[in-house]
């Protein structure tokens, strides 16, 4: 169940960045005719007024249809009511709307969450901290650690019940590259003593590949008002938007580096099932992460991509006439092709990895 959970986050955050286009579109009197969730064979179909609306057979995408691009359209080419035909700003609002729709969203969830779980107020540290080694190829696993394992010492000095725990084992790590260290830890509630060293990394400090994390609980209290919980969401927002910004930008320019945490569908719902089984409600942490993802990554200047139909927008207003037609449509087929190799890779690529793990593929199919 939790698996389609996850794919059910993705499915409404699809559905919303759609209904962006599609609002902004139809509160224009701007003509729309197909409105689909999904891609593939049509499951569910219902013919509108105006608009045919339907649920297709793979959720993991979605569009919203245009007379324009539909040859077999009896609206007349000349109708100021098709999109082709309206001002620069009247399609830069319908082509920006589900990115708009997708920040909202995000934002609205966060609320939701504080709504639902609380503000955070303290957290109850315990001895040690949490790891996660990064792959299966990194120091640390190789060493013996597992996802979940708690670090309760480090060279023979115990690791404080607070915040400054994770400080501390991080800064022992990063001063003792090429040279050993003793740590001792607790694996599955069973004490464990291992021994590992460091490499070199590339700003000169020791790593072993791994994500440390407090080990403490947090505890949470009731909202003083809703304003509490829409200051405290804007604030959250704002975090997770800035540092998914820094996120692309570090993929950007150190791309060798990074290129290995890019993920595609299989691997995003696997994060967020695993996010349900652990707690229903970090679906919404889920949920807000990716529609912010979503979001940035369709305005992003591409080919196939909200962003790129923006920047021939911001040609046309400059020139003061359209790109050829010719001309962007070479350009969005290409970066169609380009958009969907590299979505069949990442499916391939990781639904490869996930069939190693027979534990995961059990749970697929309970």
């Amino acid at each position: 169940m939790s698996v389609l959970a996850a794919i059910a986050v993705l499915a409404v955050l699809i559905l919303v960045h759609e209904l962006g286009h599609f609002v902004a579109a139809r509160s224009q009197g701007i003509l729309v005719n197909r409105f689909s969730l999904g891609f593939g064979p049509v499951l569910l179909k219902y013919q509108g007024s105006q608009t045919e609306y339907a649920v297709r057979a793979f959720p993991l995408g979605g569009f919203v249809g245009f007379p324009d691009d539909d040859p077999d359209s009896d609206v007349p080419p000349n109708d100021p009511n098709l999109l082709r035909n309206r001002p620069v700003l009247d399609r830069a609002i319908v082509i920006s709307a589900g990115v708009i729709a997708n920040l909202i969203f995000a934002y609205l969830v966060l609320a939701l969450q504080l709504g639902i779980v609380g503000i955070p107020e303290k957290i109850n540290f315990q001895p040690g901290v949490i790891v996660k080694p990064v792959d299966e190829q990194s120091i640390s696993y190789q060493a013996g650690i597992r996802e979940g394992d708690i670090i309760l010492a480090v060279n023979g000095q115990e690791l404080p019940a607070s915040e400054k725990a994770t400080v501390f084992l991080t800064k022992e790590i990063k001063t003792h590259a090429n040279q050993q260290i003793e740590l001792k830890i607790k694996h599955e509630n069973q004490p464990k003593s291992l021994k590992l060293t460091p490499k070199l990394g590339d700003k000169g400090q020791g790593v072993i590949g791994i994500e440390l994390g407090p080990n403490g609980t947090a505890v949470y209290r009731r909202p003083n008002s809703p304003f509490e919980i829409f200051g405290i969401a804007a604030n959250r927002f704002q975090q997770l938007f800035v540092g998914t910004l820094s996120g692309f930008g570090q993929l950007i320019t150190n791309f060798q580096q990074t290129a290995g945490q890019v993920s595609g569908p299989v691997n995003i719902v696997k994060i967020g099932a695993k996010l349900a089984e652990d707690n229903t409600v970090n679906l919404l942490s889920f949920a807000a992460i990716i529609s912010i993802n979503l979001a940035i990554i369709n305005i992003l200047p591409l080919p196939a991509l909200d962003g790129g139909q923006l920047a021939f927008l911001l040609i046309e207003g400059l020139r003061g006439k359209p790109v050829p037609a010719r001309i962007q449509e070479g350009v969005m087929q290409t970066g169609l092709v380009l958009l969907l190799g590299l979505g069949i890779f990442l499916i391939v690529k990781e639904t490869t990895q996930l069939t190693s793990q027979l534990e995961w593929v059990q749970k697929l199919f309970q």
